[in-house]
């Protein structure tokens, strides 16, 4: 039997209806019919929200040890912090370690593990002048058998985000793997504007948390984020108000107005009361909000969708469609997604109540709620 899901004033990906609602049947959004009716408590009702950057959750971090089993868990505790489809994220790592990870993902789509989309790979091939919590030992320029791993893995995954730097990957390489079907992001780069327009040029689609881990926006040389900024590309942002400013959020939302998806770049902390973790052998604190290693550099962040949102629609002032929309239909279209992110007949019945201070209420997916 169908069910009807109304009470509460509906996102469909782009628009608010007030007195909205959806009809689900079988897991997917269908058209108007007869059907039971939940009535929700206002609030808002919208499309599940999409992360393509998880570094982890409940305890585990994505790493090359790193199971069906383990990415199960992560995508369960995401799902349960609003989030029904994500992109678990390795960070640099040893060649071996990003192989498990590519296995592990490819086993995960087989077994249809439910709120994986597939994977993000963070490095190794970046910058190390910008390598931020990344272990720069392990940075490197990107090989012809790591580009076969990769297009192999683009082909073998729901979808696949590489985050690169111009300073250790080529254009042919940006190129091959665009043409594969991979997502090509820059990030943890130093290149000046010139450059990352080259790249953008080459296939580069995405960029990664903007304007931490890359050049700066300047007078004279722009850099990557004013590449970004004036350019095509979708731009993944931290809204914590740690790494990036409102003031600079604004700036960001204002060139970018449909460019601009939210990530929360969240750790193994995520889901937990743990105050602290390992990474790659180095300690994680968790503070006030903030992680860090022990020197006080950020090492991901300490957030989740629902917490974005209230930050952008209360310190950055952005209306709510927005905000909305940047949490679901614009990162399911920086992945190609047309059944993510909406609310629309044919559409994935993965959906989110919200309360009036966008505080999380309820969670769906694909029909049947889990929170």
């Amino acid at each position: 039997m169908a069910t009807e899901y109304t009470g509460a004033t509906l996102f469909d990906g782009t628009n608010l209806v007030p007195k909205g609602h959806i009809r689900v049947e079988n897991g997917v959004v269908t058209a108007p019919g007869a059907a039971d009716r939940v009535v929700l408590d206002g609030g808002y009702l919208l499309p599940g929200l999409l992360d393509l950057q998880v570094n982890g959750g409940g305890g585990l971090m994505v790493c090359g040890s790193t199971s069906v089993d383990d990415l199960r868990r992560i995508c369960d505790v995401q799902a349960r912090l609003g989030a029904t489809g994500i992109l678990p994220t390795l960070i640099t790592d040893r060649p071996e370690a990003t192989a498990a990870v590519i296995a592990a993902g490819v086993a995960a789509a087989r077994a249809q593990v439910p709120s994986f989309l597939g994977l993000h790979l963070e490095g190794p091939h970046l910058d190390p002048r910008r390598k931020g919590a990344h272990d720069a030992g392990l940075i490197r320029p990107m090989t012809d058998a790591d580009l076969a791993m990769l297009c192999q893995a683009a082909h073998d995954l729901p979808s696949l985000m590489v985050t690169v730097a111009p300073e250790s990957v080529s254009a042919p390489q940006i190129s091959a793997l665009r043409t594969a079907g991979a997502v090509v992001s820059l990030g943890h780069t130093d290149c000046t504007a010139q450059v990352a327009q080259g790249a953008f040029a080459a296939g580069v689609r995405c960029v990664t948390h903007l304007f931490n881990a890359m050049s700066q926006l300047g007078n004279r040389e722009p850099g990557l984020v004013g590449a970004a900024l004036t350019g095509r590309a979708f731009c993944g942002l931290i809204a914590d108000g740690i790494h990036v400013a409102a003031e600079a959020v604004r700036v960001a939302t204002a060139a970018r107005p449909e460019g601009v998806f939210l990530v929360t770049d969240c750790m193994a902390a995520a889901g937990t009361d743990a105050t602290e973790f390992q990474l790659g052998g180095r300690r994680i604190l968790r503070r006030e909000s903030r992680l860090t290693l022990e020197d006080g550099t950020l090492a991901g962040a300490d957030l989740t969708l629902p917490q974005a949102m209230r930050f952008m629609a209360e310190r950055v002032g952005l209306p709510l469609e927005r905000v909305f929309a940047m949490a679901t239909r614009i990162p399911a279209d920086c992945l190609g997604r047309n059944d993510l992110g909406r609310l629309a007949p044919g559409a994935r019945a993965d959906f989110v109540h919200l309360g009036p201070d966008l505080s999380l209420r309820g969670v769906w997916r694909a029909g049947q709620r889990i929170l």
